[in-house]
């Protein structure tokens, strides 16, 4: 059964009180993705891809109507240190925070987590010229 069908199958709010046990593939990268290591009742994006699809309004009630895809946009952490992923849908423009998968890959949350230090806001060939305008010395030695 497809990720779809489960809205369809189930009552709304189903999957917050019952575990999600349902294998599906990525729409994203193809893999197949089974809930088996997940390290919690309820899988909601891909492993390797980390993408996502947009099914929920609240968490595990299946009411979107909208169905695109959630594209990891950036990383956060929670107050118990846990990482969480934010996700962005193509289609609709709707942002969501899912936690982390224990079997989620670490490679891609890390370059998810470093992308604002890939690509600054400003040229860093003019950083020794801001510290100046800040007060600083202005050296990066």
């Amino acid at each position: 059964m497809n990720r779809e069908n489960k809205r369809k199958k189930y009552d709304k709010n189903y999957y917050k009180t019952h575990p999600c046990n349902v294998t599906f593939t990525c729409r994203v990268c193809g893999r197949s993705v089974v809930p088996e290591g997940a390290g919690s009742n309820h899988r909601n994006h891909c492993p390797n891809c980390l993408s996502s699809l947009h099914l929920d309004i609240e968490p595990g009630d299946r009411a979107s109507d909208c169905g695109g895809i959630m594209d990891p946009v950036a990383v956060w952490v929670r107050k118990n240190r846990e990482w969480a992923i934010i996700h962005r849908c193509r289609r609709c423009g709707a942002m969501s925070s899912n936690r982390v998968a224990a079997d989620d890959n670490p490679m891609k949350m890390m370059s998810i987590a470093l992308q604002p230090l890939c690509e600054p806001p400003f040229p860093l060939e003019r950083i020794e010229e801001m510290t100046r305008l800040m007060g600083g010395e202005g050296s990066l030695r």
